[in-house]
């Protein structure tokens, strides 16, 4: 028998999920996860089905023989169907007449029992036992038989040199009917079919189903259980307690082997965790064992190759009732004439070792280096919670270091990288809302820009003729003219016009910048030499520059102090002292004013530099004051914030606008 090029189990891809649960339960390792898929690697997987029972998405498939079992029932002119003493299990209720009846229709030539092919190995392990003092591993189970050929290799030769049931019904049948019959075995365990395709054991075993390609079969032709009236006997040799091998603990019934728990010489262990901690006490242990009977599962019964979900309790019962019933009736002489027919019957079989242990094995360095990219600095870091399928954080660095596992698969690991990952969208998420808000008010100040470029043009001018005017008839008018009052207001009025035309034109001039290397805290110092202040009003600069050199544009700069110092001056009417601070942080020069004034409502935090807001009373300000500010830091790329204070009953008062610039011309 050949297994296809992809190997005993696969995995279907669209349905794998990432929780890693085959992982947990693979005692071999051979589980490769590759992007969050998990697929087996087939030199070391040993056929024992866990990756089967947990998987619940049905990710797993088994290679099936169905298409070449009917091939062989059409080509042969005698196939026989091997059937597993488990098969009550596969068929509560039905009479095994029936299930017999059913393969025949089917197209199999005969149906034998494999518990009779169990009473021969049963037979020859008590018989090795009694000839040699030696120490063994019973071998009915092939999953562990995979397991030590590749993972204990230096215990082969204790693998009792008997075929197993399978195998030894196959010869039997073969004995009474030629070496034309292909057989054909039918059970619930897909590691016989790797079994079956050993080289050791290659012409033995033509094809394995399990119960569930069988009921497949059983569909694709279209017959029922149902629709069987006829029963049919199982075909000679008959067997008797060798209907017990499914269960845990059968085989030593069945040979008459009891597990005696005050010598120890006999040793039973089912089950993922349990028998690979036999077989490695076994090989390490100072164990006076000289029997391990151990299977990979809890018994022939939790194969994964049912049809029928049904608990372990009714299979083991369905077992049960069947042998009892069948062993009442058995003709027991008839049996011991069989048994001794095949005496002679050759049951032995030879086992190579097939090392698949990883060679190299990770430093302490690497493996260091390999929990560091997990998040593991420390033993405290060392979760081990098993989300990754993984015993211990060390097993999951490890299988990391051999390329059969990956650090996305650590679950603290993933949730870390995924709040680092949010924080990070959160803060370009800012960044963005930022970087649009700029955006909008650059769009509003260019447009406002060529605005104010078009009304200083139109305007100017004829402000200008008006002006010149109305002072020549001011200078004109005595001094106690009824007229004189109004040439004033219309003179006041005429100069406000003026100044607000000034502050269009450097609105609209501040894509011009002309830098030039300039000392800040000189200039500073000047700018606010030039400055009047109301009474009760101080200022103090505080210089923390280490380096007072940027290139900036010289005029502009003292505008934006200009109108900084200017706002709070007038933010602070009962007066106190305004800080102007400077400082700088390598290619950064920051300059903060700060006012103890009434402070700005946070209604009005989100307006403050768009072009003609203001709170200032009708007279007082054109709101063009912060929008050129900002206008100017904007062209020397840079930053500036306001942040402020407006509760008096807390306390808390006062504004400070902090201005960030490069040192340098970007």
């Amino acid at each position: 028998m050949q297994i296809g090029d992809d190997g005993l189990v696969t995995t279907i891809r669209e349905r794998c999920r990432r929780c890693y649960a085959c992982v947990r339960e693979c005692p071999a390792e051979a589980i490769r996860i590759v992007d969050g898929q998990a697929s087996v690697i087939d030199s070391r997987c040993i056929g024992c089905g866990n990756c089967f029972a947990v998987c619940s998405q049905n990710a797993k498939q088994a290679y099936s023989d169905v298409e070449k079992t009917f091939s062989l029932l059409a080509a042969s002119d005698q196939v026989a169907a091997l059937v597993a003493p488990s098969f009550p299990a596969e068929f509560p209720g039905v009479d095994e007449g029936v299930v017999v009846a059913l393969l025949h229709k089917l197209g199999f030539t005969s149906v034998h029992e494999v518990a009779f092919g169990a009473d021969l190995v049963a037979r020859a392990y008590r018989e090795v036992l009694q000839a040699d003092g030696r120490r063994y591993i019973a071998t009915p189970c092939p999953a562990v038989v995979a397991f030590v050929r590749k993972y204990h290799p230096a215990l082969v030769p204790s693998l009792i040199p008997v075929v197993s049931p399978m195998v030894a019904t196959a010869r039997a049948v073969r004995a009474l009917r030629g070496d034309a019959v292909k057989a054909v075995f039918i059970g619930p365990c897909i590691a016989k079919k790797g079994e079956a395709a050993s080289a050791e054991l290659q012409g033995e075993i033509d094809a394995v189903l399990t119960f569930t390609e069988l009921s497949q079969m059983l569909d694709l032709v279209g017959i029922r259980v149902g629709d069987t009236a006829e029963a049919l006997p199982f075909d000679p040799p008959l067997g008797s307690l060798g209907s017990l091998f499914p269960l845990a603990r059968g085989l030593l019934q069945a040979a008459d082997l009891p597990e005696d728990l005050l010598t120890g010489d006999i040793v039973a262990a089912d089950g993922r965790d349990s028998f690979a901690a036999a077989i490695d006490d076994f090989e390490h242990g100072e164990s006076e064992v000289r029997l391990l009977d151990i299977l990979t599962c809890q018994g022939c019964i939790g194969g994964v190759g049912f049809s029928r979900n049904e608990p372990l309790y009714r299979r083991r019962s369905e077992i049960s009732r069947r042998t009892r019933k069948s062993d009442r009736g058995l003709d027991r002489d008839g049996w011991r004439d069989e048994m001794v027919r095949f005496r002679d019957l050759d049951l032995t079989r030879t086992y190579q070792p097939a090392d698949e242990r990883f060679v190299e094995t990770p430093s302490e360095k690497e493996l260091a280096a390999i929990l560091s990219r997990l998040g593991k600095f420390a033993a405290e870091d060392h979760l081990n919670c098993g989300a990754c399928g993984y015993d211990s954080c060390e097993a999951h660095a490890i299988a990391v270091y051999h390329g059969i596992a990956e650090s996305e698969m650590c679950l603290p690991y993933v949730i870390e990288k995924l709040s680092v990952t949010v924080q990070d969208l959160e803060d370009s998420h800012h960044s963005l809302e930022s970087t649009k808000e700029a955006l909008v008010k650059s769009e509003k100040l260019a447009s406002m820009g060529q605005l104010a470029a078009g009304v200083a043009h139109e305007v100017n001018n004829p402000l200008g003729i008006l002006l010149l005017q109305a002072n020549i008839l001011l200078e004109e008018c005595a001094q106690d003219d009824a007229t004189r009052d109004d040439l004033e207001l219309i003179v006041d009025q005429a100069n406000r016009c003026k100044r607000i035309i000034s502050d269009l034109l450097n609105f609209a001039r501040q894509s011009r910048v002309v830098r030039q290397p300039t000392d800040i805290g000189a200039l500073v110092d000047e700018t606010l030499r030039t400055i009047p202040y109301d009474e009760g009003v101080a200022v103090r600069v505080i210089n923390d520059l280490v380096d007072p050199v940027a290139e900036v544009d010289a005029d502009q700069m003292v505008q934006v102090l200009v109108n900084l110092v200017t706002n709070a001056q007038q933010a602070t009417p009962d007066g106190g002292e305004i800080v102007v601070r400077l400082s700088d942080n390598g290619d950064q020069v920051t300059m903060a004013v700060t006012d103890p004034g009434i402070g700005i409502p946070p209604e009005n935090m989100g307006k403050l530099f768009d072009p003609f807001f203001t709170t200032k009373q009708v007279g007082k300000g054109t709101g063009l004051g912060l929008a050129i500010t900002h206008g100017i830091v904007k062209m020397h790329r840079g930053q500036i914030e306001a942040d402020s204070n407006s509760d008096p009953q807390a306390g808390l008062t006062g504004t400070t606008f902090t201005v960030t610039f490069p040192r340098h011309e970007l």
